[in-house]
């Protein structure tokens, strides 16, 4: 079936910024189709995301990769082999649950199937090794080596023939024959273990060798699927191109409008900014003038609290004034009824004198 897309949701695609590593560079201007494809054919999980006939995502999903949320609508995962950090915004905190369970969900299917790519390539490098090998009278293979083998070793089928010759050879007669037998037997049986030996050394250090050619072989893979990867990743969708470039169109159309829409509100934005300046200026003016005022106010206070105790005193002065004169009223009182009585007195004389 070639690679097919297996889960699609939209959202904000962002790199992080190669020379600083820490901002993010916005690579679409507006929202595009994120996708989950799977080539059957190899095995392998991809995301994938266009922005008209450019590639802004492609990521080959690997065991080692993990998938970070990083607040409610934002997560973000790296890509070692692209040598990049990507970011995806999404409109809602559900659409970015649901993506990063996908990512998990085709992580451990990746890793499975990477596990099951080894056993394969480790299967069919043991027949190689056994014809390296051919020379020898039994193949020393890594499975006996680690004893995970049930067939039998070299020492094995040598003594197993062994025995079964000494079983056919005829009984001799004398003693001595038969101890020169034993002694032919006894060196055959050295040269053949001492052979035997050597040809078990040889097969290790070839076992180790070949897993070397074996692990650069698998490095050589990777870069070569990675590099198919990459030459697949536009001709590789071509299917699907049509169908979201219209997506892509109406999603453009959509977006203009919501464009204009924005630039409207930001331009009223703009007239509440310029409206809430110019409040915060006359109240920074008024709280100046407040705070003038409480000045002046606390300056009268004082003013007021000295005019008041100086009213005490005029008070206070002008009771003890009233007093004085309340006293020279009388004293002058006694004084005039004194006069009067001195008058009467001297009228009474002059009258009595006259008569």
């Amino acid at each position: 079936m070639g690679e097919q897309p297996i889960f699609s949701t939209r959202a904000h695609v962002f790199q992080i910024d190669p020379n600083t590593k820490k901002n993010w560079v916005p690579t679409s201007k507006h929202a595009v189709t994120v996708s989950y494809f799977y080539d059957s054919t190899r095995n392998v999980y991809r995301i994938i995301s266009l922005d008209g006939s450019k590639a802004i995502i492609n990521s080959t999903i690997t065991p080692n990769m993990t998938f970070t949320k990083t607040s409610h609508k934002f997560g973000q995962w790296a890509d070692s082999r692209a040598n990049t950090v990507y970011g995806l915004g999404f409109s809602s905190e559900a659409h970015l649950s649901k993506f990063a369970d996908k990512f998990a969900e085709f992580k451990e299917a990746a890793r499975l199937a990477k596990e099951k790519s080894q056993e394969k390539m480790e299967l069919t490098s043991t027949p190689s090794q056994e014809s390296a090998t051919g020379d020898l009278q039994s193949p020393v293979t890594p499975e006996s080596i680690n004893g995970t083998d049930d067939r039998v070793t070299p020492d094995t089928a040598f003594s197993t023939e062994s025995r079964a010759e000494i079983n056919t050879v005829p009984f001799p007669h004398s003693s001595t024959t038969i101890t020169k037998h034993w002694e032919a037997e006894l060196a055959a049986l050295k040269g053949n273990n001492a052979k035997l030996t050597a040809a078990l050394l040889e097969s290790t250090a070839n076992v180790k060798q070949w897993k070397q050619q074996l692990a650069a072989y698998q490095d050589e893979a990777e870069r070569l699927h990675k590099r198919v990867t990459e030459l697949e990743c536009v001709s590789g969708q071509t299917a699907g191109v049509k169908t979201q470039k219209t997506e892509l169109n109406q999603t453009i159309e959509e977006l203009e409008a919501e464009l204009k829409a924005k630039e409207e509100e930001l331009e009223k934005l703009k007239e509440e900014v310029e409206k809430a300046s110019q409040l915060q200026t006359q109240r920074d003016s008024l709280s100046q003038k407040l705070q003038e005022t409480e000045l002046r106010n606390t300056e009268l206070e004082c003013q007021l609290l000295d005019l008041e105790q100086r009213l005490e005193n005029r008070r206070l002065e002008s009771e003890s004034f009233r007093k004085s004169l309340r006293s020279l009223l009388e004293l002058l009182d006694g004084k005039i009824f004194q006069l009067t009585e001195l008058r009467d007195s001297l009228a009474k004389l002059m009258e009595s004198d006259s008569s």
